[in-house]
């Protein structure tokens, strides 16, 4: 169902006419160089939606993290149960999880490898949250700018027909402008709201990134603790 948008329209009688437009005739109006940047901002809107929505889920899940984790790990290390520990972050799909694993792997060997090892499996666990990021910055950037490359084309149509027409008329000039208004406001829709999209997840980053950074420093002091 398409949004049905109510033009008025003054006539020389002085009297006041309605008539409906639904926004699939507003787009056929912009003529067929409008209808491809259309196509092509459509095309950037599905994108960003489904990279959001991807991001969102996967951010979500690495966010979740299970506040007897490291209280489990602390009591296995310190009981020497290196093998339960083990089984433990093999059990568990997180970023912490994978981080831990990997330095009790190293447990009997200097800290400073201990945590060169961690560190280097936060560093690809990062880079995977933050996978395709910077395409959603990439459509939140050029959204509007294709959106105005279809005002400038829209406006050239529509002084173009100015210029060679005999009778200009606003039905003459209506295409080009459709074109340059419609271009313009969905350009700045997708990139408007990709943008806030693009923030708000790595915002969910930093914070996963944060949890990461906790826990590592953690389980680096658990290996200095004395033996009980």
């Amino acid at each position: 169902m398409f949004l049905n948008i109510l033009f008025l329209f003054q006539t020389s009688g002085e009297e006041v006419t309605t008539e409906s437009f639904n926004l699939l005739s507003l787009i056929m109006k912009g003529g067929p160089l409008g209808i491809v940047v259309l196509a092509v901002l459509l095309l950037l809107s599905i994108m960003a939606l489904y990279v959001f929505i991807e991001r969102y889920l996967t951010i979500k899940r690495a966010s979740e993290v299970d506040e007897s984790f490291m209280a489990n790990i602390r009591s296995h290390v310190q009981s020497g149960n290196i093998d339960a520990a083990m089984a433990l972050c093999q059990t568990t799909d997180t970023p912490i999880a994978r981080m831990i694993e990997k330095g009790v792997k190293r447990i009997g060997k200097p800290l400073q490898d201990i945590s060169v090892a961690i560190e280097n499996v936060g560093n690809l666990e990062v880079s995977r949250l933050e996978n395709r990021l910077s395409l959603l910055a990439t459509i939140s950037g050029s959204a509007p700018m294709i959106g105005f490359f279809g005002t400038v084309t829209g406006m050239i149509i529509a002084f173009y027909t100015m210029a060679t027409a005999n009778d200009v008329t606003p039905t003459a000039l209506a295409g080009g402008i459709y074109q340059a208004l419609l271009t313009t406001a969905f350009g700045l829709l997708i990139g408007i709201v990709s943008f806030i999209g693009y923030n708000y997840l790595v915002a969910r980053v930093e914070k996963v990134i944060f949890q990461m950074e906790a826990s590592s420093v953690e389980f680096i002091d658990l290996l200095q603790e004395p033996a009980h």
